[in-house]
């Protein structure tokens, strides 16, 4: 029995078919980039004070001790976002010694921003928690995405689901724009998680399964990466333009249409049409491939056994289910460690982008520097994959990483650049160690639960992306705290990643029974056995 590589060899590796897939689908992840960082920009919150209506205000700064306390933030003392002096009639300044909310409002200072979601709905002071609760919402989208976009994927198709998500994601977000509440922008970003993650993991798949071998490697590590980089990096680029909230997503959306015409170029993968029994509509396109790129196809490309043997294997998959995870002491110890890995990374991930506006300096040139420093992380982890061991590269960038967030506690407050630095290269470090995980889980996992694998560790990791938008949030108080929380935790799970077994170069396992023990673990056997060659 062929299997599919073997029996579409005649295609080549790298024709104009595979190099249009290749371009189109990596494109594809652009807007993805931008769609899930937004929020550094729609959601800054401005410097800020109550409104005093007695006041005739012209700007900040103005005579204004007499009507608003002061209170120290981040070692600067700045007049109170929250509390005013209640009025005084009988006093000399108009106004007495007790406190009182903002009841007449905010001022929000119009210097770096004409408007963001903050300054539209006052979420400030007691309603300051909506904030970063709206980035969690986000990717509570996310996390439904990502179960919900695997099971419509295997029913219809994942050309259905790419271009059905990539409309969802455009089309509300432009409506996002035009939300009046604060509650209806959050029910709209929800559905525009929900569609991100899953245009996303569509390309990728779709990628993944119309590309071979080296190709295929190459697209899931460079091609699909720096395109979500290049996203990543235009978004500052029109924030330092666009400082009007609503303009700026719709700037941000209007890109999605672009890709409409890709509808004509990229074809259903024959793969998923082979497990659905549709063989001729998977000969159809491989032999529409073949032209491409000058090729004549055999006569009959798939032979009835072949279809048969096929359709065998992908219905022998369906007899494993989640609990097949921790079957094995083996299996069980993978699954915990690599969900435990995946939670931590994307916390990190997450709240270092997230927190590009509480750092020292100009908020757009920040994003640019963290966006820049993806493609830094992409291509040195795909120069690790290629010369050094799986047990070096994961601990190697997360415990680097992890060890120049910490030591930014004993940078001078003045010495803003060195602070900067080992922030990005910290993040360079989570960012390779991110796109490594996708590859080293396929290879830690037997072929047999390795979709199922992949997708457990991929909704764990959202555990730690809902959290990080309250650990960048306490950045706006202290802006060291957020730089130890993640600076230590990934210290720890790299650590922990010493635990894994080394994988390169070597035969992929195809069944649980064949999962490789734990470093520890399988050290202490190979003494057992020594031992008992010794005293037999």
């Amino acid at each position: 029995m062929k299997d599919y590589e073997e029996i579409t060899s005649f295609l080549g590796e790298w024709g104009p078919f595979q190099k249009v897939i290749f371009l189109l689908l990596s494109l594809s992840s652009i807007p993805n980039g931008y769609v899930g960082m937004a929020m550094v920009f729609l959601a800054d919150i401005p410097p800020h004070r109550c409104r005093i209506p007695q006041l005739n205000f012209s700007g900040f700064g103005l005579d204004l001790n007499y009507s608003i306390p002061l209170q120290e933030v981040k070692g600067e003392v700045i007049l109170s976002r929250c509390t005013r002096f209640k009025q005084q009639l009988d006093s000399a300044t108009g106004f007495g010694n007790e406190t009182e909310g903002c009841l007449d409002g905010w001022e929000f200072s119009k210097e770096q921003y004409r408007s963001t979601i903050v300054t539209e709905w006052d979420l400030v002071c007691d309603n300051a928690w909506k904030t970063p609760f709206t980035v969690t919402i986000f990717f509570f989208g996310v996390l439904s995405g990502s179960f919900l976009s695997g099971i419509i994927s295997d029913r219809y198709g994942r050309r259905f689901i790419f271009f059905a998500t990539l409309a969802l994601q455009t089309v509300f977000s432009i409506l996002q724009a035009a939300a009046n509440s604060w509650e209806l922008f959050c029910a709209l970003y929800f559905i525009v998680g929900m569609g991100q993650i899953a245009n996303y993991c569509a390309a990728f798949i779709l990628g993944s399964e119309l590309l071979i071998r080296n190709v295929r490697i190459n697209f899931a590590s460079l091609g699909v990466s720096m395109c979500y980089a290049i996203g990543y990096t235009a978004l500052p680029m029109f924030a330092w333009f666009i400082r009007s909230w609503r303009i700026l997503l719709i700037a941000l959306s209007i890109p999605g249409f672009l890709y409409i015409p890709l509808w004509w170029y990229i074809p259903e993968s024959p793969r998923w049409l082979l497990s659905q029994g549709r063989v001729k509509e998977a000969e159809d396109i491989i032999r529409a491939a073949a032209r491409k790129n000058g090729i004549t196809p055999p006569d009959v490309i798939f032979k009835p056994e072949d279809c048969e043997q096929l359709m065998e294997n992908k219905e022998s998959q369906r007899l494993y289910t989640w609990l097949d995870l921790i079957k094995t002491t083996n299996i069980r110890n993978i699954t915990l460690i690599s969900i435990i890995i995946w939670i931590v990374i994307s916390m990190t991930y997450y709240g270092m982008s997230l927190n590009t506006p509480n750092m020292d300096g100009d908020p757009y040139f920040n994003c640019l520097v963290a966006a820049s420093s993806e493609f830094l992380g992409y291509g040195s982890i795909w120069l690790f994959i290629r010369y050094t061991p799986r047990r070096f590269t994961l601990p190697f960038t997360m415990i680097l990483s992890g060890t120049l967030l910490l030591i930014i506690k004993f940078i001078p407050q003045d010495m803003h650049a060195l602070s900067l630095t080992l922030v990005m290269i910290g993040k360079t470090g989570v960012t390779g160690a991110f796109g490594f995980l996708y590859l080293y889980g396929t290879e830690l996992f037997p072929t047999v639960v390795r979709n199922m694998a992949l997708g457990a560790t991929s909704m764990a990791s959202r555990v730690g992306s809902t959290v990080s938008p309250y650990i960048a949030y306490m950045g706006t108080y202290n802006k060291i705290l957020p730089y130890i929380l993640m600076g230590g935790t990934t210290v720890i799970a790299g650590v922990l990643s010493l635990l894994l077994p080394e994988t390169k170069g070597e035969q992929l396992p195809e069944f649980i029974n064949q999962v490789k023990p734990l470093r520890w673990k399988r050290t202490m056997i190979l003494q057992r056995q020594a031992v008992l060659k010794m005293f037999p």
